[in-house]
């Protein structure tokens, strides 16, 4: 019996294993567990897996190839670089800012960098890492995101950036945060992590969010919109950044050249760099202090297939999210519903409302109603990230960050603000359940 029979025999395992361990779910009954999100996925996922493995190709290989390909492509965009999460995407597109080749637009030690307080840490964390000064402006509510009537106030001769998420898939004014990048000069980094998908209109075109900013990060962490289980990937249209990401995620490289292939660059045994000798060997020349942060071929190979179901979750999405959106209209005077981005069609992350302060009840109460009913709950992440106590040295007047005015409904995020899932493992019934037990509680107080 042959290698490629036995490969085929296997292949025909796996479907019929999907089959008997993951095919026939239950239909949902009030009690079972409502998640905010998680995996979707079939038998495709499953056979891409085992073809990756059964190749024992352990790192990145053809398989990241292809995704990155697919993901460039469907955003329309030059470049993607898979790496092993969204954490490192955010890391790598903001190190790509400090090299050298940059020149004057450089982020140096002390150059500062527009962002929000009401969101994730690793938009925030990197910048701080590397000695840059976060500059926090608050944000708007219902939409969630930077408040751009801040902008100019923050802005000082020592700004490089805006670094900013689409807060649980919602665009934020990209319109205005643009042209404010444009006329100063600025680089504009878009988390998009969440917003995988999302669209957002300007100037009568309507391009996917992701592709407005020199730089764009994604995550593919299982509760994501696509998941490779861990994972991540910086995209772009700029071929110097683009080589700047790749170097810093590989090591700090300046060589190119794909794992396991020598000399596509020309330049193996061949120029001078630094102080090395001359001919030194291209790959083991460093010309950034860079990171292992690739991902293998076993996560990209989910994703290849992850990529064909796409656009199918994004419609997903978008259904629950209104289905949610119209039937909680009626308690619109007890909880502030969320609202979508002006010239924006979102590919949601989640559904998040702010609980009103004569709502008769805190949003403590209406979390731990909705876990007691098995339906889970997130907060806004951080909420304000400058009150969690990795901050705690930096308040007691160590400096490090700059804060523009006040940010009163970051803090109010924090105070009173919640989300549920509408991810495409929902189904009506799940909704329906979420629907009735918001509704039964706000109608007994």
């Amino acid at each position: 019996m042959g290698a490629d029979h036995l490969r085929k025999e296997i292949i025909e395992l796996t479907k019929k294993y999907y089959q008997e361990e993951f095919a026939n779910h239950k239909e949902f009954s009030p009690g079972d567990r409502i998640n905010y999100s998680g995996r979707v996925f079939d038998e495709d996922e499953l056979v891409y897996l085992v073809q990756a493995s059964l190749d024992f190709w352990l790192t990145t290989g053809h398989y990241a190839d292809e995704f990155e390909q697919n993901l460039a492509g469907f955003l329309g965009l030059k470049y993607a670089s898979l790496v092993n999460s969204g954490s490192s995407a955010n890391l790598l597109a903001f190190m790509a800012l400090t090299a050298p080749e940059l020149g004057v637009r450089r982020i140096e030690v002390g150059d500062e960098v527009i962002t929000v307080a009401a969101g994730f840490p690793t938009t925030v964390t990197p910048i701080i890492q590397y000695g840059a000064v976060p500059v926090f402006l608050d944000v708007t509510i219902p939409q969630y995101n930077v408040d751009v009537s801040k902008l100019e106030k923050a802005l000082s001769n020592r700004t490089k950036a805006v670094f900013l998420a689409h807060t649980l898939g919602n665009p934020f004014d990209l319109k205005t945060v643009k042209e404010f990048c444009t006329q100063n000069g600025l680089w504009l980094i878009e988390d998009n992590c969440d917003a995988l998908g999302s669209v957002y209109c300007m100037d009568g075109e309507c391009k996917k969010t992701g592709t407005f900013g020199d730089l764009s990060t994604y995550s593919f962490y299982p509760p994501h919109h696509i998941t490779l289980g861990e994972g991540g990937a910086v995209c772009t249209d700029n071929p110097l950044l683009n080589r700047l990401v790749n170097s810093y995620r590989d090591w700090g490289r300046d060589c190119w050249c794909k794992s396991g292939v020598d000399n596509t660059c020309g330049r193996r045994h061949a120029g001078r760099f630094g102080q090395l000798p001359e001919g030194y060997d291209h790959k083991y020349v460093y010309s950034h202090f860079g990171y292992n942060l690739k991902a293998t071929d076993l996560q990209a190979s989910i994703g290849c297939a992850q990529m064909k179901k796409l656009p199918g979750f994004i419609e997903a999405r978008k259904k629950n999210w209104n289905k949610l959106r119209q039937e909680l209209e009626i308690v619109s005077d007890k909880i502030i519903l969320p609202e979508t981005a002006s010239n924006s069609d979102p590919s949601w992350f989640g559904f998040l409302m702010t609980v009103k302060e004569n709502a008769g009840f805190a949003r403590n109460e209406l979390a731990k109603h909705l876990e007691e009913r098995n339906i889970q709950t997130r907060y806004l992440f951080a909420g304000n990230f400058l009150k969690q106590p990795c901050f705690d040295a930096m308040r007691d007047g160590n400096g490090g960050y700059r804060v523009v005015d006040t940010l009163e409904n970051t803090d109010r995020i924090m105070s009173d603000s919640l989300w549920i899932g509408v991810y495409p493992g929902m189904d009506d019934r799940k909704l329906d359940f979420m629907v009735q037990s918001i509704l039964g509680f706000i109608h007994s107080r």
